[in-house]
């Protein structure tokens, strides 16, 4: 029989992922997933690593963001109450919300109004952050892997040495000439 300790850590992050599947929405992992809701093919936020961001200790949410769930849980209780919607008692609150409920609730939260608003924007903020540039992954390993925020912006992998170049100027010109005294790997002499 699972621990009470490991019980809540999975549903914890069941909510941290049900979360960042709301700000970038991603295709089911099976037919089982309660926390991805399949609202967007290919991989959303959580396919990303958006948990795994948020829990590192350098982005300085670790001691708070076992407090946010459970706000979130709490929030997601009332917002049920208020829309007289019945809850799978199996799962966390915000996790039985249906993908438009937990859209709407999530849209109140970060919503300029919100008392609690900078709290929800900043975690969302982070699931954003990891979809959109793997901050938890060296960039080449996470395009190795197929990382799909990456692999949908078109991100492409270094040459065999290491070093990303780029053939064409993204402003179709040249805007400054090489120092003189940059070395072959492009760092100042």
């Amino acid at each position: 029989m699972p621990s009470k300790k490991s019980v809540t850590a999975d549903r914890n992050r069941m909510t941290l992922e049900a979360f960042a599947d709301t700000i970038i929405p991603g295709e089911k992992r099976s037919s089982r997933d309660r926390a991805v809701a399949g609202a967007a093919k290919g991989g959303g936020a959580v396919e990303a690593g958006a948990v795994e961001l948020i829990r590192l200790p350098a982005v300085g949410l670790v001691d708070v963001v076992d407090t946010l769930i459970e706000a979130l849980n709490k929030h997601a209780e009332e917002y049920a109450g208020e829309h007289d919607l019945t809850l799978d008692a199996g799962m966390p609150p915000f996790v039985a919300l249906d993908f438009d409920d937990r859209t709407a609730l999530v849209q109140t939260l970060c919503d300029p109004v919100h008392p609690e608003k900078e709290m929800w924007v900043a975690l969302a903020i982070f699931a954003n952050m990891a979809y959109d540039s793997a901050a938890h992954l060296p960039t080449a390993k996470a395009i190795a892997a197929r990382h799909p925020g990456l692999t949908a912006m078109g991100m492409f992998p270094p040459d065999g040495d290491g070093l990303w170049r780029f053939p064409r100027f993204s402003y179709g010109r040249a805007l400054a000439s090489i120092h003189p005294n940059t070395t072959a790997t492009g760092s100042p002499a």
